[in-house]
């Protein structure tokens, strides 16, 4: 039986989040296979100041049902909370009729995520202990989240355990404009620790693969064994729902509000969009917290009076609502400037909506059956959004990947002999 050690510290950090983000589904995703696996020895880790913490398997388990109930609740009916019945009024009532929605000021978020911090920790604190591993075992890490502290891989590495990581992409390195101002040398730590000590590296596309080895060259460096793994779907994605139902079209865009996104350029065409179409022009839903390095976004959302009448904002939505929304929508929009693996398109075009994304690798990729365009070409957006708008006919769905797809390609290189 094999030993895994899981590192689940993005999932004690951003728990309280009930609508997960991309990396927070990955680890979600592993976490329900490797609970599920009875010739599985598993080990929920967490590291915690550049050390690695074993924490109950209990608590993990109860952490992921927690997750599934969610949207169990909202596949049933009950998910049609307050605020999903707003934006389905906010998108069938006449634009500038009431106030637009605007993603819940993270303050008034903190007593329920302190709340769920306090609990956890309340049922796990005392039972943390020094992970040891034995010879053999496997150390698995799909987040990127503790990769940053010194000596995390290498103590591990040392005490005879295999390590297995995901990289997800190299966008703070590459393009650092984009990002915090930490977040590149943060970046280069973690890949420094990943081509040291890493036994297999899993990539979530061929682009992130080619990217990853592109560095090790610049460096000099021999880059580990990389498994493609392209990212699976959930249920809710790989069958079309009853599709939200509105009287004026809209177009979604999913995604944290951040300066790679290329969100302010969206904003502005929304603008022109207003002055060509007048009455007709669509409404945009943004679905997703807001990032960094987005002040102009925040400019857009805040003062313009055209965003102001057509532009919705909301987060943590469940997944059984994002694919409703997602369904009704004329066509899913994603500018990004720079993408790993963009697991809204690939969403999307399991359910048959129509994506119009930015022509970058990661789209090239994913996305052949997209429209793909110059993100700075504003003109051409402007084209195909007005295309698109109100448009009867749809593309057949596009297979997505499924998380069986995924583990099966993975489970001999992770689990087989070393």
């Amino acid at each position: 039986m094999r030993e895994i050690l899981f590192d689940v510290t993005r999932l004690f950090v951003r728990g309280s989040r009930f609508s997960p983000t991309g990396i927070d589904r990955v680890v979600l995703a592993y976490a329900r296979w490797l609970l599920a696996r009875s010739d599985v020895s598993l080990q929920p880790v967490v590291t915690v100041a550049g050390r690695t913490l074993a924490v109950p398997r209990a608590v993990l388990a109860e952490i992921v049902e927690g997750a599934d109930l969610f949207s169990t609740a909202a596949r049933g009916g009950a998910g049609a909370d307050a605020a999903w019945r707003a934006l389905a009024d906010a998108l069938n009532a006449d634009p500038g009729v009431a106030e637009p929605l605007r993603a819940k000021p993270v303050l008034l978020q903190l007593p329920d995520r302190v709340s769920w911090h306090a609990n956890v920790l309340a049922r796990s604190l005392w039972r943390l202990r020094p992970a040891r591993p034995t010879p053999g075992a496997v150390y698995l890490n799909v987040s990127h989240t503790g990769l940053d502290h010194p000596r995390v891989l290498e103590r591990l590495a040392d005490a005879g355990a295999r390590i297995v990581v995901m990289v997800h992409d190299l966008i703070p390195i590459a393009f650092p404009e984009y990002c915090r101002p930490s977040a590149r040398a943060r970046h280069i730590r973690r890949m420094d620790q990943v081509l040291g000590f890493a036994a297999l590296v899993i990539a979530n596309s061929a682009t992130t693969a080619g990217d990853l080895e592109a560095y090790a060259g610049r460096l000099g460096r021999t880059p580990p064994p990389i498994e493609v793994a392209p990212l699976g779907l959930s249920a809710d994605f790989l069958s079309p729902p009853p599709p939200l139902r509105t009287r004026r079209p809209y177009f979604v865009c999913v995604g944290t509000l951040e300066a790679r996104k290329n969100l302010a350029v969206l904003l502005a065409l929304w603008r022109r969009l207003a002055e060509h179409m007048g009455p007709a022009a669509p409404g945009l839903v943004l679905v997703g917290r807001r990032g960094w390095e987005n002040e102009s976004v925040l400019d857009h959302l805040q003062r313009s009076e055209v965003v102001t009448r057509l532009v919705q904002e909301v987060s943590d939505l469940p997944d059984p609502l994002l694919a409703a929304l997602i369904s009704g929508a004329s066509a899913l929009l994603s500018p990004s400037l720079a993408e790993g693996y963009d697991l809204p398109v690939a969403e999307a075009l399991s359910l048959g909506t129509p994506v119009i994304a930015s022509d970058i690798p990661a789209h090239r990729e994913l996305a052949a059956a997209a429209t793909l365009l110059d993100p700075f070409d504003g003109p051409a957006w402007l084209g195909a959004i007005e295309a698109a708008t109100g448009a009867t006919t749809r593309r057949p769905p596009v297979a997505g990947p499924r998380w069986e797809d995924h583990f099966a390609a993975l489970e001999k290189a992770l689990l087989g002999p070393v």
